[in-house]
């Protein structure tokens, strides 16, 4: 059974961080590109992160420079450090592990970001 748990959400204040981990069981991880999403409310989601097998990164225009998304193999985990977040970073992260067969979701955690 292919799991993906996401933790690390929380309420933080403007130009505060968190780190959210995502760890991975019952898939061969390593072969896994990897990918951290996120929904706002009435929003579609979108792609804020992604790593490739070979820990290629890309990101959206809106968390350049803020947002690093990393991957450790042997825990089967994918980081993603979020800084100097704004209110409009508020949404439901989710991880996202895409191989040769179907996508995998975790069921996400909530990022808000208010004073």
């Amino acid at each position: 059974q292919v799991q993906l748990v996401e933790s690390g959400g929380g309420l933080v204040q403007p130009g505060g961080s968190l780190r959210l981990s995502c760890a991975a069981s019952g898939i061969m991880f390593s072969i896994y590109a990897m990918a951290w999403y996120r929904q706002a409310p009435g929003k579609q989601r979108e792609l804020v992160a992604g790593i490739t097998r070979g820990s290629s990164t890309n990101y959206a225009d809106s968390v350049k420079g803020r947002f690093t998304i990393s991957r450790d193999n042997a825990k089967s985990t994918v980081y993603l450090q979020m800084n100097s977040l704004k209110p409009e970073d508020t949404a439901v992260y989710l991880c996202n592990a895409r191989g040769l067969g179907p996508d995998y979701w975790g069921q996400g955690t909530q990022v808000t970001v208010s004073s």
